[in-house]
């Protein structure tokens, strides 16, 4: 069996960054995300569903579905966006669950921006790591790869558990606030811990235990 951890982190914290950097050290990573640009793509089963419950104003001019426009619907309006998660939540846990099912390592990264926040998933995770870093760089961090507006930016966070209650429901914390230099050797020593953890086996009872700060 391997070991699932899940990877959660506010938009803007950097978890793309910390999963390539496990996929670097040879752990297989599914990413909801990536999971869910392959839905929205033309004729694909999310954009087909979607533009069947929202009309022509939900697909760009490519046929795959506006992003953009869905977004602004989804976080101004939240019967919106319970409608629009309604439809692509299962799609992505279905595929999701198939790619770990068919993971051959001791341990992988499965990447849930709302995995705190919705229940799909939590189920599938022996482990949750949490990315973290200040609220105001994660603004700063979105607003310069996306050039959203603040208050745009600051509505999807809100959307999103706030950080403490995140970290309080974290077992492991992978602290990117500071330098990106700081994340590879953060992610070494996680590395070592999930493999440890994974060699030991689900009878370890300290498998649930939570690291330090840093990973330490």
């Amino acid at each position: 069996m391997t070991l699932v951890v899940g990877l959660t982190g506010g938009i803007g914290s950097g978890k793309t960054a910390v999963s390539r950097a496990f996929e670097s050290l040879g752990a297989p990573v599914v990413d909801t995300d990536v999971i869910a640009h392959e839905l929205s793509a033309a004729g694909a089963a999310g954009q087909r569903a979607v533009a069947a419950a929202f009309g022509p104003d939900a697909v760009a001019t490519d046929g795959s579905l506006d992003r953009g426009w869905l977004r602004r619907r989804a976080f101004g309006d939240p019967s919106f966006r319970r409608g629009l998660e309604a439809i692509l939540h299962p799609l992505i846990a279905e595929a999701a669950r198939a790619r770990v099912a068919a993971w051959t390592a001791p341990y992988g990264l499965l990447v849930v921006p709302l995995l705190l926040e919705t229940e799909r998933l939590r189920p599938l995770v022996d482990r949750v790591l949490v990315v973290d870093c200040p609220e105001d760089a994660q603004v700063a961090r979105v607003r310069a790869r996306s050039g959203l507006a603040e208050a745009e930016v600051r509505a999807i966070m809100a959307a999103q558990l706030p950080r403490a209650t995140r970290l309080a429901q974290a077992d492991d914390v992978l602290d990117n606030g500071g330098s990106p230099d700081a994340i590879g050797p953060q992610v070494a020593r996680l590395d070592r811990f999930y493999r440890e953890l994974a060699a030991a086996g689900p009878e370890n009872p300290t498998g649930r235990a939570k690291l330090g700060q840093n990973g330490a």
